[in-house]
């Protein structure tokens, strides 16, 4: 605390996709599910099994992790994307041979969409991160500092140069999330399937993170009964602007980048911005914190009543045919 087929009229006019059926008969459908997840699950609680034996528990959010907690925080967020080819390959045989295009791990095409999305992926998490900053100012639960404006333009260099080398431990986030568990979850992406699929996914988004919010991890110093619902509700909200990334690119990598920057930028500017007396309170501050919720509900509903969270590509690919080139799960969406 994370996309592909052929319209049903020439790709260059249109970005109406004709809708996918999901990957191999129902019952394999279900097998690949629930292997994921058992995968996934049984990997992260292995990863942190080092820390949880050792009793480690994070009571400050200052607190810099150490290399034992960063080597079991890499490996666990490796696990996602690993269970998602180890399903695709070996349960669901007719996704061999093509894991990239099953994930949807292209680049948006032509190169100058790639760029457009990836910014956008900037962008957006930044832009809701100040707005959820000034909702906790106004309420008087986020302090701000003093601004050291002739400094901030190399912090934002310093955090852009820190995000790219931690892409890809994201990638082995998304790669599961918005790759694998998301388009099998809308299948045929109807309305219904969709109502389900997004909040059923940022459940199991948020689940999945349940080793480290034991330890205090996004939530220092909170009991368990306090940061549980805290990340369900945090990735509930997320979790559709994640998706709205993917569907508008046709691609997994920029929703790779706005979870990387949520994760490692955001959480630094509610740092940067602060007042250095105050020890910040992710629970009051920040995106993941309840000005955040505010910030990004607005958002997520914003883009549900322009029609941008619907879209019939958020589907698996049917066996036996790869999604066209520069689609993913069909052409984009705005």
């Amino acid at each position: 605390m994370t996309t592909p087929d052929t319209p049903a009229t020439d790709t260059s006019t249109s970005c109406a996709p004709a809708p996918e059926r999901a990957a191999g008969p129902p019952g394999r459908g279900r097998r690949g599910l629930i292997a994921f997840l058992g995968l996934a699950y049984l990997g992260m609680w292995l990863s942190m099994s080092p820390l949880l034996a050792s009793g480690y528990l994070r009571t400050d959010s200052r607190t810099e992790t150490g290399a034992l907690e960063q080597v079991c925080i890499a490996v666990a967020m490796m696990t996602p994307a690993l269970a998602a080819v180890l399903v695709i390959r070996y349960v669901e045989p007719a996704g061999r041979g093509r894991v990239r295009e099953a994930l949807a791990l292209r680049w948006p095409s032509p190169p100058g969409r790639a760029v457009r999305a990836c910014l956008m992926a900037l962008a957006v998490p930044a832009g809701l991160t100040l707005i959820a900053l000034g909702i906790g100012a106004a309420a008087g639960t986020y302090p701000w500092g003093e601004m050291r404006w002739s400094g901030l333009g190399a912090w934002a260099v310093g955090m852009l140069l820190q995000l790219l080398p931690s892409l890809p431990l994201f990638f082995g986030e998304e790669l599961g999330w918005q790759g694998y568990l998301f388009p099998r979850l809308a299948q045929d992406g109807r309305p219904r399937r969709l109502l389900w699929a997004y909040p059923a996914t940022g459940v199991v988004f948020a689940l999945w993170h349940l080793p480290t919010l034991l330890m205090g991890g996004q939530y220092p110093g909170r009991p368990w009964y306090v940061s549980v619902p805290a990340m369900l509700v945090s990735c509930t909200l997320a979790l559709p602007i994640l998706t709205w990334l993917r569907l508008r690119s046709g691609s997994v990598i920029p929703a790779v980048v706005g979870h990387a920057f949520v994760s490692t930028v955001s959480v630094s500017m509610v740092k940067e911005f602060a007042d250095q007396d105050v020890t910040p309170d992710p629970l009051r501050m920040g995106l993941f914190g309840w000005p955040g919720w505010i910030a990004m509900a607005a958002f997520v509903a914003f883009l549900a009543a322009t029609g941008r969270l619907r879209h019939p590509g958020a589907t698996a690919p049917r066996p036996g045919r790869s999604p066209a080139r520069g689609t993913a799960g069909g052409g984009p969406v705005r």
